[in-house]
């Protein structure tokens, strides 16, 4: 595909549509209506007030971005759009996420990434029955019997295996390529908590396939990782409504047990939005660098 190709847009179609790894499937024409993101809460966010965070160079070469566990509420059958917010409240987010090969700081074009997270509430689409709480069934063929006084129940921090879903809800999940520039920008909102992880966004990257008339066919998951949140922003968050009503224990930053505790490289988002006013608008950015060579799946 050449650099002034068009790739094939989305057909209309009424409900989500299942795929298999090796191909995410174009799922609607509103799901790319939004192509005009940014909109007035972004102009508004960058009107305000910078978070504290140093200001990520826009040409600089990265490191490897860290690699890290992919969680058990991914599904491989999410719908291709840049707006995944359907009608899920909170505060809007701008996200920006730029690709490039970390060896030679070339940007990938035509990458296909994936984002999913919870919502205000804490709860995933496709796991509602879960709802807030717990990071997943633990893997099959544990022993069942446990110590005096364990805790039970599924364990906090995101580990456990894969779990199937349990509805066909999807939204806060979309797929989206990347420009010629390795840039692509989704719009969502700034995701909640839930027990035993702080606040973050999972991402994965697929490279070396095919954009059809029936979506994205073939490749390989180069990069599977999460971004994470400051503080500062998480605890402005928390004052504004729906996120306010969320009563689950928030685990901080620095007690997350996944993220790796070193800044971008580990996938934390250089941020801008007004510190009086953050329920008018986030915008996140991160550049990430993979080995477009290797297979990462988390």
């Amino acid at each position: 595909m050449t650099d002034n190709e068009q790739l094939p847009q989305p057909q209309q179609s009424d409900g989500a549509t299942r795929l298999t790894r090796r191909r995410v499937v174009v799922a609607g024409t509103g799901a790319v209506a939004a192509l005009g993101l940014g909109g007035t809460f972004a102009a508004r966010a960058v009107a305000g007030e910078r978070n504290p965070a140093e200001p990520e160079p826009r040409d600089a070469c990265y490191t490897l971005t860290s690699e890290l566990v992919e969680g058990p509420y991914y599904i491989d059958a999410d719908k291709l759009r840049r707006d995944v917010t359907e009608d899920q409240e909170g505060i809007p987010l701008h996200l920006t996420l730029k690709v490039i090969d970390a060896e030679t700081c070339k940007p990938l074009g035509n990458a296909a990434v994936d984002i999913w997270h919870c919502n205000a509430s804490g709860v995933y689409s496709g796991y509602e029955a879960v709802g807030s709480g717990g990071g997943g069934a633990p893997p099959t063929g544990m022993p069942t019997d446990a110590p005096t006084g364990a805790p039970t129940g599924p364990p906090p921090g995101g580990g456990g295996g894969h779990q199937e879903p349990t509805d066909d809800t999807r939204y806060l999940r979309g797929t989206w390529h990347t420009d010629r520039d390795g840039q692509v920008t989704f719009r969502t909102v700034f995701p909640g908590w839930y027990q035993g992880r702080c606040v973050h966004i999972h991402v994965k990257v697929h490279v070396d396939g095919e954009w059809t008339d029936a979506g994205y066919e073939g490749g390989h998951t180069c990069h599977t990782g999460q971004l994470f949140f400051d503080e500062r922003s998480v605890l402005l968050s928390a004052e504004v409504e729906p996120y306010a009503s969320n009563t689950t224990t928030r685990t901080t930053l620095d007690e997350d047990t996944i993220y790796p505790d070193n800044g971008p490289e580990g996938g934390l988002l250089h941020l801008t939005y007004d510190r009086h006013h953050i329920a008018r608008g986030v915008r996140g950015r991160l550049t990430l660098g993979v080995e477009p060579d290797t297979t990462n799946d988390g």
